[in-house]
């Protein structure tokens, strides 16, 4: 039997040193960014070139805020962030894109599978 972890709307599932958690930005975490850092839509020109590209430290938290907004404690969120090390930034990255992209737009994940047609394999 597999399970399979499927994101609630506006969120994403992503896997971090092999485990699966799942990513929530809620208005909640979107305002803690943004007392400590910058609006969240200067954080998002950021990651499209459009504005200064977003810190580690700015990652980190967004997404350790996201794992709160996904139901982690914040002990608990802010562990699963800073285990992973350097290499893991990129990655951190992507997530990141992802997490406030999906914020923005909860529903585009079911747009694209309504739009994706099913192949299935004849013999």
């Amino acid at each position: 039997m597999t399970i399979v972890v499927e994101a609630p709307r506006g969120g994403v599932v992503e896997e971090i040193d092999g485990t699966s958690y799942t990513f929530v930005l809620r208005t909640r975490e979107i305002e803690r960014f943004e007392a400590k850092y910058r609006g969240i839509f200067e954080l998002w020109d950021g990651f499209f070139g459009r504005g200064t590209k977003p810190t580690s430290t700015e990652l980190r938290d967004l997404l350790a805020l996201a794992l709160v907004g996904g139901g982690m404690k914040d002990r608990e969120a802010d562990a699963v962030i800073n285990d992973a090390g350097p290499d893991s930034l990129l990655r951190f990255y992507t997530i990141g894109q992802a997490v406030v992209g999906v914020a923005f737009s909860p529903d585009v994940a079911d747009e694209v599978k309504k739009k994706t047609p099913s192949h299935t394999q004849s013999d």
